[in-house]
């Protein structure tokens, strides 16, 4: 029968496992597509998107590519040059093009690639983006508009814009939805016509919705945190390892809170701006601060909450670059900002939720708790997040 000891090491061994799983993993973004319509009556449309997770049939939905039978296709794309990628997805054209459904007035469009911008190979931990870009003719009058493509491309951001009005409708579609109807037609937004009706109805374009931005952003800050967030829930872990008390928990919480809503919204309304080659080392050098204090200080220091601020500036930095990559236009930021933000603070909550149940609760009023787990998974999680400060430094 294993000793209290061996069994304590075991399971801090296997917590550390299920973390490290998504460690080297790619993260899928949701694509970005834009459509501008332009005055002399011509669409162009551009979609951002991880080609190589396309070509290769990964699960886009599945949050990383880790996950599909597919990751050593995508693995293998990933590496390739840009040339030799742009011959891959010739060969795959004609699977995607079918699956991409763009309406004009009612009427499907045929979809031709005008051209294609494919970066040239770079950091191998980081997803590429490719620009797929298409053009054509409008009806005339264009009066409406809609988009979507097959679920199993994953999510997009959706954006229409004129050139008199570049922001003039944006959404974000989940696992294939369609766009709905989007009025063209600013002196009569929607009309009763039976094409309208069957179509499900028609949405003003100078009517976006805020609440549906709301809701679907508070499922991309969630999935931002869990599971892709191994970083924030790492650093989430470290605060809840120096003491399984509510109260000095709900400080270092609420102080993190705040401060990363404080950058948040200041480098998405683009008064704060800085490089995420500085922001993310510092993020990682914020774990190991974190975990060190953990290993040397048996209780809340009353500086703590001061360092766990300047750590949720930081984090709020590292969160508004990535809901910058979302397609989030300057008309729904407040409601996409403050369902992203919702999302983010349950997945934090989840996550100190199933540190307090699997460990809190069972072990944290032992004796033996700051020595035999506190210690040893802050060690743990400060290696891998010195790991992380010397890659994304450069230095190895």
């Amino acid at each position: 029968m294993l000793s209290r000891l061996t069994f304590l090491q075991a399971f801090v061994f296997i917590l550390v496992l299920f973390l490290l799983t998504p460690l080297f993993a790619h993260e899928v973004r949701p694509a970005i597509v834009d459509i501008n319509l332009s005055d002399q009556g011509q669409y162009k449309m551009s979609i951002k998107v991880n080609l190589e997770a396309l070509i290769s049939e990964v699960e886009m939905n599945s949050g990383n590519t880790d996950d599909s039978a597919n990751a050593a296709i995508y693995d293998n794309l990933r590496q390739m040059e840009a040339q030799d990628l742009a011959q891959e997805f010739l060969m795959f054209e004609d699977s995607l093009l079918p699956n991409i459904h763009f309406k004009l007035n009612g009427e499907e469009q045929k979809l031709i690639v005008s051209s294609i911008d494919i970066p040239d190979v770079g950091d191998l931990d980081l997803a590429r983006d490719s620009v797929l870009y298409f053009e054509g003719n409008l009806p005339q009058p264009a009066t409406s508009l809609s988009w979507r493509w097959e679920p199993h491309f994953g999510n997009a951001a959706f954006r229409v814009g004129t050139n008199k009005n570049p922001e003039l409708y944006s959404t974000y579609l989940k696992e294939g939805n369609e766009s709905g109807l989007v009025s063209l037609d600013l002196t009569n937004n929607c009309d009763d016509t039976e094409n309208t009706k069957k179509q499900g109805g028609c949405i003003p374009a100078s009517q976006t919705s805020g609440w549906d931005s709301f809701i679907n952003y508070i499922s991309v800050g969630f999935t931002h945190i869990i599971p892709l967030g191994i970083d924030h829930i790492l650093f989430v872990v470290g605060l809840f390892l120096l003491s399984t008390q509510l109260r000095p928990l709900l400080v270092q919480i609420s102080t993190f809170t705040l401060a990363h809503t404080v950058t948040l919204a200041l480098g998405m309304f683009g008064v704060l701006s800085i490089s995420p080659a500085i922001v993310e080392p510092l993020i990682a050098a914020s774990i190991v601060y974190v975990c060190i204090e953990n290993i040397y200080a048996d209780k809340l220091t009353r500086w703590r909450p001061y360092i766990v601020f300047v750590f949720g500036l930081l984090h709020g930095l590292g969160f508004a670059s990535v809901l910058t990559e979302f397609g989030l236009v300057k008309s729904n930021y407040i409601s996409g900002l403050i369902g992203f933000n919702v999302g983010v603070e349950l997945g934090q909550l989840t996550v100190i939720a199933v540190c307090f149940m699997t460990v809190g609760y069972w072990f944290g009023k032992k004796s033996w708790y700051r020595q035999r787990i506190t210690i040893p998974a802050s060690i743990i999680i400060a290696l891998i997040a010195i790991y992380w400060v010397l890659e994304r430094t450069g230095l190895i």
